[in-house]
């Protein structure tokens, strides 16, 4: 049976942006970049305007060659500047730590960190969050090598009514990025942007919504 959602999910467009202030017009001042995956659903089909905006996926790539300075913190979070600083062998290249390397496709010396997935209300719970994260991360693939996430109740505990909700959320979400080829690594999840395993979790959708060959045509 076909899920009820506000509109057919293989309408929604994904539109990603790349945020800066605009006097950071240095070579320097666009790392580390700032991206915004907004999903909403196209004009041309029909759903009610309240329904329209189905969530965002914020994200932000970071050059392995770059060094690191505090400010950077503000925009990647403490957690991916200690990750970068403990997984990034030789700055200059970009050299990752070879057992983390070893599950990598080779590519651009750059990471992408998950920052942030959003759903609204009436698009939960059909697998879209899942579907919408491995899209974004697809599209970036040629920018970067790898993406990582740390998945922790902390980033759920202002939205959540108590600590469990926040512990449970956490739960779900690292259950979602193994879903889509993540896999936990040292206390983060990091996936190769590469894996083929991208381009399948958009299937479970897509054969749901899929338009299907009328019986009495066949």
């Amino acid at each position: 049976m076909v899920p009820d959602l506000p509109a057919n999910p293989l309408s929604i467009e994904l539109a990603l942006t790349h945020r800066r202030f605009w006097w950071q017009i240095d070579d320097e001042d666009e790392q580390p970049e700032r991206w915004e995956a907004i999903a909403e659903v196209s004009g041309l089909d029909l759903c009610p305007e309240e329904h329209r905006r189905v969530g965002n996926v914020s994200l932000v790539i970071a050059d392995l060659t770059t060094e690191r300075n505090l400010l950077d913190s503000a925009v990647l979070g403490e957690w991916a500047l200690e990750f970068i600083a403990e997984t990034v062998m030789d700055p200059a290249r970009g050299t990752l730590h070879p057992e983390l390397s070893s599950g990598i496709s080779p590519g651009p010396p750059r990471m992408v960190i998950l920052r942030r997935l959003f759903l609204t209300e009436s698009w939960r719970g059909h697998g879209l969050g899942a579907a919408l994260v491995a899209s974004a991360l697809r599209i970036l693939s040629p920018n970067a090598r790898l993406a990582a996430c740390r998945v922790s109740p902390l980033a759920f505990i202002s939205d959540k009514p108590d600590r469990v909700s926040a512990e449970l959320a956490s739960v779900r979400m690292a259950k979602m990025l193994e879903g889509v080829g993540f896999r936990c690594w040292r206390g983060v999840h990091v996936i190769d942007l590469r894996d083929p395993v991208l381009l399948e979790a958009r299937m479970d959708v897509l054969s749901q919504w899929w338009p299907q060959p009328d019986r009495d045509e066949m």
